[in-house]
C-alpha cells in the first residue's frame, strides 16, 4: 500500500524512525507496496528495497545496490546454471564497464582497468616506483588503513620515510601537504573522501602540489565515485582506484582503475598473464599498452555484470543530482548535530554525504535505541563516534528521525 507523508511522519517519533514496510518474501523477493515510506526526492527508493525495512544511514559502509543492478546480477547466475555465457559475452560486459565508467568520471576507455580490490590498485602503482633509499610518500591520517600498512612495509623493504600530514579539526587542506612535498617526494596519496569523517580533498590543488614536485598523485576514490562528480582530467589525478560496492551500486571482488594517459607508461602491470598481453603465445611479452594491461587473467564477472546495472543507474540519474542530494542532507545532519551539543568530526560545509561525530553517551544504550528505531549507521574508534552517511535514497524525514533520536541522548 501506499504511504503518504503525513502517514509517514506520524510513524517516527523522538524515539523512532522510518520504519518502512516489512518483506515477507523469500530468496530475496520482497512482498512490498508499489511505493516506499516518505517523501522521494530522486524517485529511486521504490528501487532499493532497503527503504522500505529500516531507516539505512551506512552507505559508507556498504551501499545498498538498486534493483536493476542486483537483476543484472542474478540474470548471470542464473545463465550460469542454465546456458553459461561465453567468454567473448563476458569481455563485452568487461569492455561496457570500462566504457560507462570511463563516461561517469571524464575518462577514456583506454584509461580505465579493472581489478579486484580498491588496495589492489595503490599496490600497482607503488610497484611501479624505482623507490631509492630517502625517498618518501606524503600521506595524511585520513586515509584508509591499507595505505599505513603498504608505505611501512615499503619502509621497511626500501628505506623510504613516510611522512603523515595530521589532520586539524578533521580537515588536511592542501598546504599542510605542501609543507612536507619536497624533491624526494615520490608520491602523494588520499583518499578522496575519508572514510573517517568524509572529508574531502581538493583534488586538482594536490595534483598541482606534487607536479610540481615531480611526484605522483594516487587516489583512494571508494567513498567518492558514484557519489560526487569527478572530472579526472581536470582534477589532475594520475591513478585512483575504487570499489564497486560502496557509491557505485556494485558488489564485491570487482573495482575500477583509472591511470591517466600522460602517466601510463609510467604505471606498470606487477603481474603478467594471458590477457594483459597483446599475443599471449609469443615469447617477446609486449603488454597492452592502454589500462588492460592491468588486467592479468579471468576477472569477476558476475560483479561486472552488476556494476554494470550500478554504473547505468547512475548514468541514467546523473551523478551531479546525486551529489546535490546527497551532500545537502549531509550538510541537515551536520547543523541538527552541532545544534544539539555533540562535538563533530567532519568539517562544516564539507563536500560530501558523510559525517562523523562523538555520540558521548554509553555506546551499548546508543545502539539499542538506533536499533530499536530501526536506524543503521557505523559505530566507530571504540565505539565513541558514530558515521552517518546520505544516500540517493535517503530523504530528509529519515534524517530528521535520525536527529530525533540522537536529541533525546542530551
Amino acid at each position: 500500500m501506499d504511504v503518504s507523508r503525513r502517514e509517514f511522519i506520524g510513524m517516527v517519533s523522538a524515539a523512532a524512525a522510518a520504519s518502512g514496510m516489512a518483506c515477507s518474501g523469500q530468496s530475496g523477493t520482497y512482498d512490498i507496496g508499489p511505493t516506499p515510506p516518505g517523501d522521494d526526492p530522486l524517485g529511486v527508493r521504490k528501487d532499493f528495497p532497503v527503504t522500505y525495512e529500516i531507516n539505512y544511514l551506512n552507505s559508507p559502509y556498504i551501499t545498498p545496490s538498486p534493483t536493476p543492478a542486483v537483476e543484472a546480477a542474478k540474470d548471470f547466475l542464473d545463465r550460469k546454471a542454465r546456458d553459461p555465457v561465453m567468454l567473448g559475452d563476458m569481455l563485452k560486459v568487461e569492455t561496457e564497464v570500462r566504457q560507462k565508467f570511463g563516461r561517469l568520471v571524464g575518462a577514456s576507455e583506454s584509461e580505465i582497468g579493472i581489478l579486484s580490490t580498491t588496495s589492489e590498485g595503490e599496490n600497482v602503482v607503488t610497484d611501479s616506483i624505482d623507490w631509492k633509499r630517502g625517498d618518501n610518500v606524503v600521506v595524511d591520517d585520513l586515509h584508509y588503513d591499507t595505505t599505513y600498512v603498504l608505505y611501512h612495509h615499503l619502509a621497511k623493504k626500501h628505506g623510504i620515510d613516510v611522512r603523515v600530514v595530521h589532520n586539524e579539526a578533521g580537515a588536511a587542506p592542501p598546504e599542510a601537504f605542501e609543507k612536507l612535498v619536497n624533491n624526494r617526494t615520490r608520491l602523494v596519496s588520499v583518499s578522496w573522501v575519508s572514510h573517517q569523517n568524509g572529508y574531502c580533498h581538493d583534488l586538482k590543488a594536490l595534483a598541482d602540489i606534487a607536479h610540481a614536485k615531480n611526484a605522483l598523485l594516487y587516489v583512494d576514490a571508494i567513498q567518492g565515485t558514484g557519489v560526487l562528480t569527478l572530472d579526472a582530467k581536470a582534477s589532475g589525478v594520475d591513478c585512483f582506484a575504487a570499489g564497486n560496492y560502496k557509491w557505485l551500486l556494485g558488489g564485491f571482488g570487482a573495482a575500477v582503475f583509472y591511470v591517466s594517459e600522460s602517466v601510463m607508461d609510467r604505471i606498470q602491470p606487477d603481474r603478467a598473464g594471458w590477457r594483459n598481453v597483446v599475443d599471449e603465445k609469443a615469447e617477446d611479452i609486449e603488454f597492452h599498452p592502454d589500462a588492460r594491461k592491468f588486467g592479468y587473467a579471468t576477472p569477476a564477472f558476475g560483479p561486472l555484470y552488476q556494476l554494470r546495472g550500478g554504473l547505468d543507474y547512475l548514468l541514467d540519474l546523473g551523478v551531479e543530482k546525486i551529489e546535490r542530494h546527497c551532500v545537502a542532507l549531509a550538510h541537515s545532519l551536520h547543523h541538527g548535530l552541532t545544534g544539539q551539543g555533540f562535538k563533530v568530526r567532519t568539517p562544516a560545509g564539507n563536500r560530501s554525504p558523510i559525517v562523523a561525530f562523538e555520540h558521548g553517551t554509553d555506546p551499548e544504550m546508543a545502539k539499542k535505541a538506533l536499533a530499536n528505531a530501526k536506524i543503521r549507521v557505523s559505530f566507530r574508534e571504540g565505539d565513541t563516534q558514530i558515521r552517518v552517511g546520505a544516500a540517493l535514497f535517503t530523504n530528509q524525514q529519515e534524517v530528521d528521525a535520525f536527529l530525533a533520536v540522537t536529541g533525546s541522548w542530551g
